[in-house]
């Protein structure tokens, strides 16, 4: 079993900044690739970005792509989401996800371990 624990959101401006933290609590983070993904009320789960267990790839959904970037310390076992340049479309509970990989990939899809989220709210 992996716990993820989110933290960093909150309110902000259209146009700031924040960055969201994830403790994975595994001795084995290495062996996981680590995404992030946002809800709305009412509307599915949607990839915001991934990487790899080396950090070698990472993929980014095309909403947040030149804006967002996903990074990991695996010392400290988080991930993290830094994000620029914040529209008012990003206000969303923001998940973060563990999957077990076999090779250094960045998934979309299947994760085996989600966490209990956090609130982004951009005000415009």
């Amino acid at each position: 079993q992996v716990q993820l624990v989110e933290s960093g959101g909150g309110l902000v401006q259209a146009g700031g900044s924040l960055r969201l933290s994830c403790l994975a609590s595994t001795r084995t983070f290495s062996t996981y690739a680590m995404g992030w993904f946002r809800q709305d009320p009412g509307q599915e789960r949607k990839f915001v970005a991934a990487i790899s267990r080396s950090s070698g790839n990472t993929d980014y959904g095309d909403s947040v792509k030149g804006r967002f970037t996903i990074s990991r310390d695996s010392a400290k076992n988080t991930v993290y989401l830094q994000m620029n340049s914040l529209k008012s479309e990003d206000t969303a509970v923001y998940y973060c996800a563990a999957k077990r990989t076999y090779s250094d990939y960045a998934p979309r899809y299947e994760y085996d371990y989600w966490g209990q989220g956090t609130q982004v709210t951009v005000s415009s």
